[in-house]
């Protein structure tokens, strides 16, 4: 496909990531502007890539939208909220797992859905259009319900629609809830990509298979199913079922944005009409580059022509 508009959707907050010495580093990431980020460098120059989400009109919301537009992701869209400001969220490793505490309580984001008219807007004319599970769970219900009915309408007008089903528990009432969101998400979708662990932790699933028959079910036309190091399983309603081996890690030193990189790459690869298995081995391959970095957001790997 030439040229094209790629819309990430969601919230982008401060990040706090380890550093040198005991320190904290701050910046700006999220899991949907984490796919975004990679995106951009991942896709073509003739791919816009944008960012809808909702922001304050204080200061630290003023550096935000000034550090996307730098990162190369265009802003139109994003909202700005009185009285409101962004999340913040630390996080902690421990032998390269990462856990997150999180302070979101007057984020912006959170209203992203409520003007219906701003969302139509952003979704208009877009060729790829990313959420995640994140993006459903910090939505209220109402909100919810609006902004897959504003997905469908785009999906209907021939937008592609992805979906990282993403899970934070933390962030829903309930596990029921948590279930009946990322299905209410999962019936909006083209491409589901959700991660096999999580998957059994919400739906006990025992192998991909189980969870590619659940989104399969709910209309999607393509399943990505991550499992960490382990082998990804992908199908398509076109190509069938494929496997991926992710390539070795010696060492993992940061696995955040693990999964949203490999969202990027696989996303950007169908994109340009990759079949489902290349897609998968090149998402596998950036996001084994990903977490032998620090932090959500890895530089370092395009300026030395670690991807193409």
């Amino acid at each position: 496909m030439t040229g094209g508009r790629f819309l990430s959707i969601g919230e982008i907050m401060v990040e706090m990531a380890p550093a040198d010495g005991g320190l904290f580093a701050m910046g700006f990431a999220g899991d949907t502007f984490n796919t975004a980020w990679y995106a951009r460098r991942v896709l073509p120059a003739d791919w816009q890539v944008g960012y809808f989400t909702a922001i304050g009109t204080d200061a630290v919301s003023d550096d935000m939208a000034a550090f996307m537009a730098r990162e190369g992701i265009d802003t139109a869209a994003v909202r700005r909220v009185p009285d409101r400001t962004v999340g913040l969220y630390m996080i902690q490793l421990k032998r390269g797992e990462r856990s997150f505490s999180y302070w979101r309580g007057q984020s912006a984001a959170k209203t992203l859905a409520d003007d219906t008219g701003a969302l139509g807007a952003a979704l208009a004319g877009v060729d790829i259009v990313h959420f995640s599970g994140i993006t459903l769970a910090i939505l209220s219900a109402p909100a919810r319900q609006a902004f897959c009915a504003a997905l469908a309408r785009a999906r209907a007008a021939g937008s592609h629609i992805a979906f990282d089903t993403n899970l934070r528990p933390r962030l829903w009432p309930g596990a029921e809830a948590m279930r009946d969101g990322l299905m209410q998400g999962a019936a909006v979708a083209d491409t589901v990509l959700p991660s096999l662990d999580e998957e059994a932790l919400a739906f006990g699933d025992a192998t991909a298979q189980d969870t590619i028959a659940r989104y399969r079910a709910a209309g999607a036309s393509t399943v990505a199913v991550k499992n960490g190091a382990e082998t990804c399983h992908v199908w398509s309603a076109d190509e069938g079922a494929f496997s991926a081996d992710p390539p070795e890690v010696a060492r993992i030193v940061d696995s955040t944005a693990a999964g949203d990189s490999f969202a990027a790459a696989f996303l950007a690869a169908r994109a340009e009409g990759a079949a489902v298995q290349d897609a998968a081995a090149r998402a596998t391959a950036l996001a084994a580059q990903v977490v032998q970095r620090r932090g959500a957001l890895a530089p370092e790997i395009f300026e030395k022509g670690g991807t193409s």
